[in-house]
């Protein structure tokens, strides 16, 4: 999947509007980082309430954390391929931006947020350790963050037609959230 977001990069249009850089740094890289160490080996983790279980230990458990783990990856991909050139990994308007309404976007507004959270719930799962729910709402609260400067930007660029869409769409889960 990383290989995939930095080959797709190579290609993006020019930034006409993004964030500052420290607050990129501290808002979504920095929790990114806790949310990976986090799920790092338990050994890191031995000995704490951290490393104790919310779900056993059984076979179907981490079949359907690998199930959503994928899924979510899939669904980031594929998003982040509708989003061709306009895409960025912090808050960003492009030149000629362009509002995408096709494939899963014409359900949810943030289909890579919400693919690279069914990863973490999928990761967690696997894991099945306290601190995999604790990666998941980490990544949570920054994406949520991240979603309303983006929806406020795209309202400001695309003003009546982004409304509707507001209106017709969730943001991360298709008729609920």
């Amino acid at each position: 999947m990383a290989l995939f977001w930095l080959w797709s990069a190579r290609s993006v249009k020019r930034t006409s509007r993004t964030e500052p850089i420290l607050l990129q740094l501290v808002v979504y890289w920095l929790p990114l980082l806790v949310a990976f160490l986090l799920l790092g080996p338990s050994a890191w983790f031995q000995g704490s309430v951290l490393n104790e279980r919310f779900i056993p230990k059984a076979a179907w458990a981490k079949g359907l954390g690998l199930a959503l783990a994928v899924s979510g990856a899939l669904l980031a991909c594929w998003s982040r391929h509708l989003l061709g050139r306009n895409w960025s990994s912090v808050v960003q308007l492009k030149h000629d931006h362009a509002l995408i309404e096709s494939g899963p976007y014409r359900y949810i507004r943030h289909p890579i947020y919400a693919g690279l959270l069914l990863a973490f719930l999928g990761t967690a799962l696997k894991v099945g350790d306290w601190r995999g729910l604790i990666a998941v709402s980490v990544v949570l609260a920054s994406f949520w963050r991240k979603l309303g400067i983006e929806e406020r930007w795209l309202g400001e660029e695309f003003g009546h037609a982004y409304a509707a869409y507001k209106r017709r769409t969730k943001a991360l889960v298709p008729g609920i959230l």
